[in-house]
């Protein structure tokens, strides 16, 4: 497959945890065009178990969207973070426990169309209290799952954000 090629490349905004470009490419046959592209680090999402056999997730309020969703725990890796340390952090700070268990599952984009963020998706298990305090976590309540109603939560569209699905779904067939 022939790549597009980039003659030129601004920034155009810069916060804490994304970045905004704006490219010109050449396209294979010749024509130009431009690219909107949000620059954003890699991420952690995990799927949890816990020793009952449900699924720990959060619910919180997402402002791009106006409204509440249910996910699974995610967050971003810190500079010099490996990707194992970012679980054990996000777990602990998220839903208050650490992890014994970590195992990779797969990885994938998050939207490869103008966004370059990449999410590992991890499988937790055999869970340990250990709170973690962060600032941004105040709204995030851990709700816990049983692993027989995560089919009818996404079919119905009570879990409806990308990681999330794509998570338990994997998580879902991989079990079988």
């Amino acid at each position: 497959m022939a790549e597009e090629k980039t003659l030129s490349s601004r920034t155009v905004f810069e916060g804490q945890i994304i970045k905004l470009k704006v490219d010109t490419v050449e396209m294979p046959g010749g024509r130009q065009s431009t690219r909107e592209i949000v620059e954003h680090g890699e991420v952690v999402a995990m799927v949890v178990l816990d020793e009952q056999n449900r699924i720990i997730m959060v619910e919180q309020f997402r402002s791009a969207i106006g409204k509440s969703l249910l996910e699974i725990p995610a967050g971003g890796i810190d500079s010099g973070e490996d990707a194992e340390a970012a679980v054990r952090r996000e777990l602990r700070e998220e839903i208050g426990y650490l992890p014994r268990k970590i195992e990779k599952l797969v990885g994938f984009y998050a939207a490869p169309g103008y966004c370059t963020e990449y999410l590992h998706l991890y499988l937790a298990t055999d869970l340990v209290p250990s709170r973690l305090f962060a600032e941004d976590t105040d709204g995030i309540s851990v709700v816990r799952v049983p692993l027989d109603q995560v089919g009818d939560l996404i079919t119905s569209g009570r879990i409806c954000d990308g990681k999330s699905v794509a998570g338990l779904l994997f998580y879902l067939a991989m079990k079988k």
